[in-house]
């Protein structure tokens, strides 16, 4: 079985409750306060880790409170911490998440996660079966150095392209499994999708994204599922419908299952059906990184049809 690096941000989630969000100026009353680890990285390396994959964070953390407490709770998980570098230099990535009528409104400072840097990740012993895993959460030139790395040793390199922004076809090219929703799709494609459009309209725009022929790309849908493009073959993993309590991280499990998955040497359809019900658990949680679900609650859902 081969491992799952991930490459990312760590982030302390700060998430204020009220009944309504204020207006410009206003101050409103609100219920509570709650503190989750997050951060698109380590909440993809808990999901791996969680499922049964032996996975390395790679990442930074200030050296202040929050920075000792997510090194807590990732070490609790699992996870090597070996190639996590603590700084001075900044604060622990924090966002501040307001939660309101089931709306909720981010601001995210990545503080120590701007600091990943391409020699971070340049001495990770990568071999061949191993998955390298990235998001957009951390600088772009480090990705391309994690993913070069990651090719010349043979291991496979998984890219979740958000927060959305503009990259290189040079990047996209370094990847092997590109994993997106349709939004992420529209903005890298230059182009206007939503979750309205056919199926057929967002294949035939991944078609277009995809940088080379063997290239993966998968298409998250929400209780729609997941469309894929793998080399020249497209297929469809049909969603699942649950009642959603929170839909925090995610993505991130689907990534993170997904990433296990091809680790173990599943075939990835297969590998796409599991983490699609991975996500389906994970939402029906609050919080991003402990939501995550295990091998056996997964394997219970897909047993249960």
């Amino acid at each position: 079985m081969g491992r799952v690096f991930v490459a990312g941000s760590i982030n302390m989630d700060v998430v204020a409750t009220a009944d309504r969000h204020p207006k410009v100026g206003e101050t409103v009353a609100g219920k509570q306060v709650l503190y989750f680890p997050g951060g698109k990285g380590a909440n993809q390396a808990v999901a791996a880790s969680r499922l049964g994959a032996q996975t390395t964070l790679i990442g930074r953390l200030g050296k202040d409170s929050f920075g000792a407490e997510l090194k807590a709770f990732l070490a609790d998980q699992g996870i090597d911490l070996g190639y996590l570098q603590e700084t001075a230099e900044a604060h622990t990535g924090t966002a501040i998440i307001t939660v309101a009528a089931s709306d909720n409104t981010i601001v995210v400072i990545p503080g120590s996660n701007a600091l990943v840097a391409a020699d971070d990740v340049r001495v990770v012993p990568l071999l061949k079966g191993d998955v390298a895993v990235s998001q957009f959460e951390i600088p772009l030139p480090t990705i391309a150095v994690f993913f070069q790395r990651a090719r010349e040793a043979g291991a496979t390199t998984v890219l979740n392209p958000a927060p959305a922004q503009t990259m290189s076809r040079e990047l996209l090219a370094l990847v092997d499994v590109l994993v997106l929703n349709e939004t992420e799709l529209g903005f890298l494609a230059g182009v206007e999708l939503s979750e309205d459009d056919s199926a057929a309209r967002i294949i035939e725009v991944a078609r277009r994204l995809q940088a080379r022929a063997d290239q993966t790309i998968c298409v998250t849908l929400g209780k729609r599922g997941v469309l894929a493009r793998a080399g020249s073959e497209e297929f469809a993993v049909p969603g699942r419908a649950v009642k959603a309590v929170d839909t925090t991280g995610a993505g991130d499990c689907f990534v993170g299952a997904l990433a296990a998955q091809l680790a173990d040497g599943v075939a990835l359809r297969t590998a796409l059906t599991f983490a699609n019900a991975a996500a389906s658990i994970s939402v029906q949680r609050m919080g991003a990184g402990p939501s995550m679900p295990t091998a056996a609650e997964v394997a219970a859902v897909l047993n249960a049809g």
